[in-house]
């Protein structure tokens, strides 16, 4: 369950069997501001490899998965290794498990560099995370849009998807059964030649690889 935050702060998206909370302004914007231009410099991106389709292709934005030792994620059929948490992360790390009631040992860093890097759709649902796992995710830069749409069985005609705008300093938690009922994706901007930088925070069962 996620706490509540001061006021009115979180608002609850409409999504039927999920339990999705977003605050717009979790960040002062000058805190917000600060932590964007240090982890551009602190976080060593890279163009991560995926497998899509049965073909290896670069991925259409910047990554690095960071974490406590041993926390590896397999995504897209690679394995990722993480690397060590850069300073300027950990207090936010704090920070978020308590708004969250969660713990996390990583966080996926993600570089959407102008509109044409994206997200496509896709659950995280993967076995290290858990049948109901807490994602927490904090956007930096410039605003973009977010959508979820409903996971139906193949061949059955697609729900139109239910978008949010993702601000400068926000927080969006994803909790319960949003995963296994529901996928998202962060789709091209035309025209946008802002970065932006999203944190998804995540426990990873580090006994799942380490049996």
């Amino acid at each position: 369950m996620i706490s509540e935050l001061m006021g009115d702060a979180w608002q609850q998206l409409p999504l039927p069997d999920a339990d999705v909370r977003y605050a717009p302004s979790w960040l002062a914007r000058e805190e917000a501001d600060e932590l964007f231009a240090r982890l551009l410099q602190d976080i060593p991106w890279e163009r991560h490899r995926l497998n899509l389709f049965g073909r290896d292709v670069d991925s259409p934005r910047l990554s690095c998965w960071i974490g406590d030792p041993g926390a590896t994620y397999v995504y897209s059929r690679s394995r990722f290794e993480p690397r060590p948490w850069p300073a300027s992360l950990l207090p936010l790390r704090e920070r978020v498990e308590r708004v969250c009631q969660a713990r996390f040992n990583s966080v996926l860093a993600n570089l959407y560099r102008n509109g044409q890097d994206s997200m496509g759709w896709h659950s995280d649902d993967e076995p290290e995370l858990g049948a109901q796992p807490v994602i927490a995710s904090v956007s930096l830069g410039a605003e973009r849009r977010f959508r979820f749409r409903p996971r139906v069985p193949r061949g059955t005609r697609a729900v139109p998807p239910v978008g949010i705008t993702l601000s400068h300093g926000s927080l969006l938690c994803m909790a319960g059964d949003t995963q296994r009922r529901y996928r998202h994706d962060l789709p091209k901007s035309t025209g946008l030649s802002e970065p932006r930088i999203n944190l998804t925070f995540r426990l990873i069962d580090i006994a799942h690889h380490h049996p």
